[in-house]
């Protein structure tokens, strides 16, 4: 009868291959710093150039009834803006701030 833990122990299957230990975690981390890293920094580029390139306008309001319904005040402020309102994008139920 075997003892606990003397049962032959299976090697799991990894993307490094004939690399052990800490030699995996030093490609990983080298991908981390010199792939993804600058990968998210172009993204980022992309975005910020997109947003200088094309301003955005709210579409036309439209008071439709079934949207922003107040059947009380919000308890903070004036008691029409949202938590986390933005003028830009949020319109109020009598349409967007000026």
């Amino acid at each position: 009868m075997l003892a606990w833990g003397a049962a032959p122990r299976r090697a799991l299957a990894s993307a490094a291959g004939a690399h052990a230990g800490a030699a995996g975690g030093r490609t990983w981390r080298a991908l981390s710093f010199l792939v993804a890293l600058p990968a998210v920094g172009v993204c980022m580029l992309n975005v910020w150039l997109e947003q200088r390139r094309h301003k955005r306008v709210p579409p036309e309001f439209v008071p439709y009834h079934h949207l922003r319904i107040r059947t009380k005040p919000f308890p903070w402020g004036d008691g029409n803006h949202t938590l986390f309102h933005n003028p830009h994008t949020n319109p109020l139920p009598t349409g967007y701030e000026k």
